[in-house]
Parts: C-alpha cells; sequence; structure tokens
C-alpha cells in the first residue's frame, strides 16, 4: 500500500467515528445573530482559522482568539475551542475563563474524557491520534491525522450551516477575498 492509500484510509477510519449528530447538534448553536470565537494552539489553531474563515463567508461573525482586532467575548457568544488531548493548558485555561462569563463552549477534542470536554456545552469528538497517542493509531507524525479529521468535520459543520441557511457558493464567494 502506497502512502496517500495509508493517510487515506486512516482517514476514513477516523470519520467513520465521528459522531454526526454531534456535529448536528452543534450546528444548533451556531447562529447568525450569535459571534463565534475560535481558539487553538498550533495546527489545531490553524484548523481553527480555517473554520473561522469560511464562517465569514457564509455569512457569519467569526473571530479568531489571539488576532489583533479580535473583540472581547461576552455572554450568550460562542466560543469554539480545538484540541487535540483536550489538555492544551492555555485553552482550557481560557475555556474555563469564558465559560464563567456566560458563554456557550463547543470544544473539538480526540477525548471525550478530557478537561476541555468536561467543560464544554457540547463536544465532537474526533478520535484522530494526537501527540498525546490518543485516537486512532496514525504511521503519521504527531497529531496529523486529528488535524486532517478536525479539518474535515468543521467543513462539514459549515456544509450544513451552508445548507440550513440557504447560502449558496456564488453568495459564499461574493464575501471572499476579491483584492487581485
Amino acid at each position: 500500500m502506497n502512502t496517500i492509500e495509508i493517510i487515506l484510509n486512516e482517514i476514513q477510519e477516523v470519520m467513520h467515528l465521528v459522531d454526526e449528530q454531534e456535529i448536528d447538534d452543534v450546528a444548533t448553536v451556531l447562529t447568525k445573530d450569535k459571534r463565534i470565537f475560535v481558539v487553538g494552539a498550533g495546527r489545531s489553531g490553524f484548523q481553527g482559522k480555517g473554520f473561522a474563515m469560511r464562517l465569514m463567508h457564509i455569512g457569519y461573525q467569526s473571530y479568531v482568539v489571539g488576532e489583533t482586532i479580535t473583540p472581547s467575548v461576552q455572554k450568550d457568544d460562542v466560543w469554539v475551542a480545538i484540541s487535540g488531548s483536550g489538555t492544551t493548558e492555555s485553552i482550557v485555561t481560557q475555556t474555563e475563563k469564558v465559560k464563567k462569563l456566560g458563554v456557550h463552549v463547543i470544544a473539538l477534542t480526540s477525548d471525550a474524557n478530557s478537561k476541555l470536554a468536561q467543560v464544554a456545552d457540547k463536544s465532537i469528538i474526533v478520535p484522530g491520534a494526537t501527540k498525546m497517542n490518543t485516537g486512532v493509531e496514525s504511521t503519521q507524525l504527531l497529531s496529523s491525522l486529528f488535524d486532517q479529521t478536525v479539518h474535515i468535520s468543521l467543513d462539514v459543520l459549515n456544509q450544513k450551516l451552508a445548507e440550513r441557511d440557504n447560502t449558496s457558493n456564488q453568495s459564499a464567494n461574493a464575501q471572499h477575498t476579491n483584492v487581485e
């Protein structure tokens, strides 16, 4: 088996374990009248940035935590935290703080029993291997499998939101950067 097939098989194995009902449950919390803040460290943060960008494309108020133009989080906002292990100290600490403000917390993690998952109101468990060796085993380095399958899971969530809101590709494209 070649490397591409091995990686695709790993991704497929994890995606078959992601509970689509968890994605549907999270979709009920994400509405255009709520501000959505996305946080993650390292490659999880990159996946979060892609998710926030696509949310903006389909008409949502999304922000990436730590960016210079991100406003302060307020009661009733939505906080989406991504951590493969669910124990990344900076992510868990920030999430605990915003939870106390009355912010609705969504977690994406590989470990349903992690501290992050316990703090969250809703979770999407993505059991791809992480650097902490949680989740489905992988031949790939560190948390690559988690990062890949989180990206797909968040794209599924965005697709469900776009379909629910009747957002066309043309409408999303109008929000896309057009500076050349």
